[in-house]
């Protein structure tokens, strides 16, 4: 089996090839940095470092680029409500590039917290406007623009393909159907390149360019920055399932019309991670930081653990009891791998690996091969470590190995903490379960009871979860 994506650009799953033998260039949006990023934000991000890990252990060299967003954001992908890093500034009374400044730290700050690796370039925005100036000169001399009110915009009508990304029906778009209508535009659809005439009066950073002295709208930063550090063609590019209909069409638009051709192969998109009540949103009040969980008593691998259990595709609901099941859940991964270290003792791990550990590693494979199906990758990294086929040391060397796409940090686990729980105990345990759930399936429920019982008589508390059963010693934290 070879690698196969769901490209959102044509909606199916296809084989996943690359233009550079080897070699990925990936372009994922970055944070706008006007205040905390939320969990939601977050596990956007943590989906970026999974594509990022799984393809380097799928064996290729891969450019990560990610863009930071601090030369401002309209509160609406459309170009319409308040600039969120101007209104960030006043209301915090600090510069807007202090304001960037201090939550661009604050976001890589939780990033390292959840194991996400750097992207290989990060880029912002505000060192990348005559970047932005060259491109929009571009479409400009290929005659996608015209002038209105001040401002430059880009004209969806002269671009044939426009809305394919999310199949949009230009022809039975009204006007105002989208967004408030602008008297400048010629069709509801069309977007500023750059601003020179804005309902904010003195704009906090501006620049000179061709059209006047103004500042880039936003969508045009990620295909310049992209373009800068990965070249104008380029294999995946990412994003939230809400970037779709409005910032990556629009992204299309301009650079192919730039460059006169096909900009980006495979298009990912990320569901949301969802309250009871609906979709985090900062300007709405929401919303939950990586801070407030870790305030909360959890770890932020609990956090990165319950987003791992989840494909990218699907909508994430968060709680409270979703995130103890979590937590419960790497707990005892954690304490399998520990009571593993101190079963190993000084055996090395293995160079090569038995055809048994080999075949867990092509499961593995295989769930990452397919759309990237870390749920599949996880439970298959917890058949590993239960497989009594497997010696402990090269049980450790097979989750060390899955490891370098999950980022749950087991290699950084150590025997001689105190959270080592004893070996016989683990057998003991492992064995009473599997006898339980032998007894549930054949609708035994006296027997499942009793052998609860007589887990809880070894002083230990189970828990059902979806990835299984899960125990802890009574007591432990």
């Amino acid at each position: 089996m070879s690698l196969r994506l769901f490209n959102s650009h044509g909606r199916s799953l296809q084989d996943f090839k690359a233009l550079q033998t080897g070699k990925v260039g990936f372009y994922g949006c970055g944070p706008t940095v006007y205040n905390y990023a939320h969990i939601g934000n977050m596990r956007a991000y943590v989906i970026d470092d999974l594509i990022t890990r799984s393809l380097r252990y799928l064996g290729y060299e891969v450019t990560h680029v990610m863009n930071i967003t601090d030369v401002g954001h309209l509160t609406d992908d459309v170009d319409s409500g308040e600039d969120k890093m101007l209104r960030s500034a006043i209301e915090r009374n600090k510069s807007v590039l202090e304001i960037a400044e201090f939550y661009t730290e604050a976001f890589f700050r939780d990033t390292g917290l959840l194991n996400i690796q750097r992207p290989t370039v990060v880029c912002k925005a505000t060192e990348h406007v005559q970047d932005m100036i060259d491109l929009i000169k571009r479409i400009e001399a290929n005659g996608y623009t015209y002038f209105a009110g001040g401002n430059l915009y880009f004209d969806v009508s002269k671009f044939p393909s426009y809305g394919d990304l999310a199949n949009l029906n230009l022809d039975a778009q009204q006007a105002g159907a989208r967004v408030e209508v602008d008297p400048n535009k010629k069709n509801p659809y069309d977007f500023v390149l750059w601003f020179t005439k804005s309902k904010f009066e003195d704009q906090a950073l501006q620049w000179d360019s061709p059209w006047g002295r103004g500042y880039p709208g936003w969508h045009i930063e990620c295909s310049a920055m992209s373009m800068k550090y990965l070249g104008e063609q380029f294999d995946i590019h990412t994003g939230g399932i809400d970037h779709i209909p409005v910032h990556h069409t629009n992204e299309i638009a301009q650079s192919e019309a730039a460059t006169g051709h096909k900009w980006v192969n495979y298009w990912l998109h990320k569901e949301f991670l969802v309250m009871s009540n609906g979709k985090m949103s900062k300007s709405a009040g929401n919303f939950l930081t990586l801070q407030s969980l870790l305030d909360g008593g959890y770890e932020a691998l609990d956090f990165r653990y319950l987003l791992v259990g989840a494909h990218y595709r699907s909508q994430l609901t968060y709680s409270t009891e979703s995130l103890d099941s979590a937590r419960a859940s790497r707990r005892s991964l954690n304490d399998r791998v520990l009571a593993l270290r101190v079963k190993q003792g000084d055996t090395s791990l293995p160079a090569a690996f038995s055809a048994a550990a080999q075949a867990r590693l092509d499961s593995f494979r295989a769930a990452i091969e397919d759309d990237l199906s870390t749920p599949r990758a996880l439970a298959e990294l917890w058949g590993a470590l239960k497989d009594s086929q497997l010696s402990p040391a090269e049980a450790l060397a097979v989750a060390f190995n899955m490891d370098r796409v999950l980022g749950l940090g087991l290699n950084d686990l150590k025997a001689d903490s105190a959270a080592v729980v004893d070996p016989e105990l683990v057998a003991k345990v492992e064995s009473l379960i599997a006898e339980r759930l032998a007894a549930k399936k054949n609708k035994d429920w006296a027997a499942a009871d009793a052998i609860r019982d007589q887990i809880k008589s070894l002083g230990v508390s189970l828990e059902d979860t979806p990835q299984g059963t899960v125990w802890k010693p009574l007591g432990k934290a």
